[in-house]
């Protein structure tokens, strides 16, 4: 059977990999097998560790969105082709846009694939007040194929994005690309690994849930998603804006433990600089020794597609 490609945009925090899990566990119900690539401008992405600890065969392409790593897309497909997958969900970067003329369609007829229909998962926030979120998630939704909301059925929109029939890439947009630009720039990308060494033990709730607190404080988060592991399991827990609930996944009520392992992918439109202090006071102050591994906070550099968008 040729395993079909589905590549769902959406901006940070509209919910990509949780459509993605759903449908996931729904292809496994049907006796079919799911595969995941995830997309980042840096690397240690939460939701690559998320999909490994539920069991999806995943891989990942980092230092730019799929447009601008666009090899390196095709050999992360035919890395996972070993899988033996029914269907390759990609993940784009949250922050991309013009994937249709730049991604899929340049996809479709290369390689043993057939390449779904452009998928958007749309922000329960939108509109967005910010004029940056707002220009890269109006772009979004307007090439898209399929528009998925948080209120909709997932299978629905499996049969739908799975359908032989369905038309790939219709939508045709043009995109300032220094505006484009401008919009990425604004935002701070933070990616930190970390471990916590606890003594006496504490369990992974009382670590992350004051440490998101403080941070929702501070900074004006787009998207923030921390996960912990320790041996009595693990604890994801994101905030796609200040003053929302955080979504918490895994291991809730886990034992105390002494050593945790911790990444914190934070997305913020906030000055990069101050983004890093803020981090660092914040996780320093955590009842526990930390030991820094990775810690790197930058502003995205403006896109250039591997294949150049003759629509912008």
């Amino acid at each position: 059977m040729t395993p079909t490609l589905a590549i769902i945009g959406g901006l940070l925090g509209a919910g990509k990999t949780t459509l993605i899990l759903a449908a996931a566990r729904i292809l496994e119900g049907r006796g079919l097998r799911a595969a995941a690539i995830l997309n980042d401008q840096s690397d240690d992405l939460v939701d690559t560790h998320l999909l490994r600890a539920s069991q999806i065969a995943c891989d990942q392409v980092i230092g730019g969105c799929f447009c601008c790593r666009f090899p390196d897309l095709v050999s992360a497909i035919g890395r996972l082709a070993a899988f033996q997958p029914d269907v390759i969900f990609a993940e784009a970067l949250g922050s991309c846009t013009d994937i249709a003329a730049t991604t899929l369609r340049p996809l479709q007829g290369s390689g043993p694939f057939r390449v779904a229909p452009l998928t958007v998962v749309v922000h329960p926030r939108n509109p967005f007040a910010d004029p940056h979120l707002d220009f890269l998630c109006r772009h979004q939704i307007d090439e898209a194929d399929l528009l998925f909301e948080r209120a909709d059925d997932v299978a629905s929109w499996l049969d739908r994005a799975l359908s032989a029939t369905a038309e790939a890439g219709a939508k045709r947009i043009t995109v300032d690309y220094a505006r484009y630009a401008e919009a990425e720039a604004a935002l701070a990308w933070l990616n930190v690994r970390l471990i916590a060494h606890a003594d006496p033990p504490i369990s992974a709730p009382m670590l992350v849930g004051p440490l998101m607190d403080r941070l929702e404080q501070q900074i004006r988060i787009v998207h923030l998603k921390v996960f912990a592991q320790s041996e009595a399991g693990y604890l994801k827990a994101s905030l796609t804006g200040n003053a929302e609930e955080p979504q918490l996944e895994g291991a809730l009520d886990a034992s105390p433990a002494a050593r945790h392992e911790i990444l914190i992918n934070l997305r913020a439109l906030h000055d990069p600089a101050i983004v890093r202090e803020i981090i660092v006071r914040e996780t320093s102050s955590l009842p526990a020794t930390i030991e820094w591994q990775r810690l790197e906070c930058f502003r995205p550099a403006p896109p250039v597609p591997y294949h150049a968008s003759t629509e912008s």
